[in-house]
């Protein structure tokens, strides 16, 4: 007695690992929550269309939707398209709640030299240290290093000219701040009446060498102050 194969039941089993899953599009928006509710990192729409098995367009426009139900219901989190790719965020009217709960005490704010170092990278980059330093008039390396530890700047090669590291902020500080590109940042004209000027004075300051002293350093916020003899 021969056996009976089935050809449509054969072909599902050789062919289901080289095909994608193919879900129903009724399922699509809510595997897209799925897969961003455990994302570590922005997810862009050609990512998502791999891991749901649907077309990249049909991804682009099911997370807009999203994007727009999550606000017309004023939910307490957001869907955002930040540095290249789609993901969850807290809202802005309830960041200080998360904020207190996750925080519990702890400060894990930047300082404010941190934060001023880390403007004058955002808005002059590639900058080197030492023109950072001209700019703040204080010494920054230790200020640079928590920067780099946080991820929030990175090394962008040396200097052609003076061979000197020149630093850049990361995509980590766009997702941060909740921009797609540096071309958001706010413009510094309308703060800077005097910028002709100023642009003048630092391009001066920066043309010369640091001191080797005289120059008081700023402490890394994350190390313990060092003593002195």
């Amino acid at each position: 007695m021969t056996e009976q194969t089935d050809p449509a039941g054969a072909a599902g089993v050789d062919g289901a690992a080289d095909e994608p899953m193919d879900l129903p599009l009724a399922a699509l928006r809510p595997a897209l929550e799925a897969v961003l509710m455990v994302a570590d990192e922005p997810l862009d729409e050609m990512r998502l269309a791999s891991a749901v098995g649907h077309p990249a367009d049909q991804v682009a426009a099911g997370l807009v939707e999203l994007s727009e139900e999550y606000t017309a219901q004023g939910r307490g989190f957001d869907l955002r398209n930040v540095a290249g790719g789609w993901r969850f965020y807290t809202r802005e009217e309830f960041a200080p709640v998360v904020e207190g709960f996750v925080l519990e005490g702890q400060q894990a704010r930047l300082t404010q030299a941190a934060l001023e170092t880390l403007a004058v990278v955002a808005y002059q980059q590639p900058v080197s240290r030492a023109r950072v330093s001209a700019v703040r008039g204080v010494n920054v390396d230790g200020v640079m290093r928590t920067l780099l530890n946080r991820g929030l700047v990175e090394e962008a090669g040396p200097d052609g000219e003076h061979g000197a590291m020149l630093y850049r902020t990361t995509n980590y500080f766009l997702e941060r701040i909740g921009i797609l590109s540096l071309e958001e940042l706010p413009d510094l004209a309308p703060h800077l009446p005097e910028l002709d000027e100023l642009e003048s004075e630092l391009e001066q300051v920066a043309g010369a060498s640091p001191p080797e002293s005289g120059t008081a350093a700023e402490p890394d916020p994350t190390q313990a102050p060092e003593e002195t003899t």
